[in-house]
């Protein structure tokens, strides 16, 4: 089973860590992937970029519309994913409460689903 586990950070207090309490933040992160990559459980993660660098696009009519910045005022946003190949939920949330982020955001953890399509796999 997959799971994605979606980090929220208050991003004006990601923004005012001190850069040392950022780059070994940071390193955890690291030294986190390898573990999740010896264990078998690494599928992919990624930081990313403030969310007022972000764009949004909805299509409405049939007719792309791109506004700048998240779609929702919020002051937690989206920072980073991990996703994860699990045995279960459980697994899943295991895993998740060791992502070093974790003492300072909120960690989403959602199972990934298939599309079903008839006719199709």
């Amino acid at each position: 089973m997959r799971y994605l586990c979606l980090i929220y950070w208050d991003e004006q207090k990601l923004a005012d860590l001190p850069a040392a309490e950022l780059n070994a933040l940071n390193a955890a992160h690291l030294d986190f992937n390898d573990e999740l990559r010896r264990s078998g459980h690494y599928v992919e993660a990624e930081a990313l970029v403030p969310s007022r660098e972000s764009a949004c696009l909805r299509v409405r009519g049939g007719r792309p519309m791109v506004t700048d910045g998240p779609f929702a005022e919020a002051k937690e946003m989206v920072a980073g994913f991990y996703l994860l190949e699990v045995r279960d939920r459980d697994e899943a949330l295991q895993i998740a409460a060791r992502i070093p982020s974790a003492a300072y955001a909120t960690v989403e953890v959602r199972e990934v689903r298939g599309l079903v399509v008839e006719g199709r796999s």
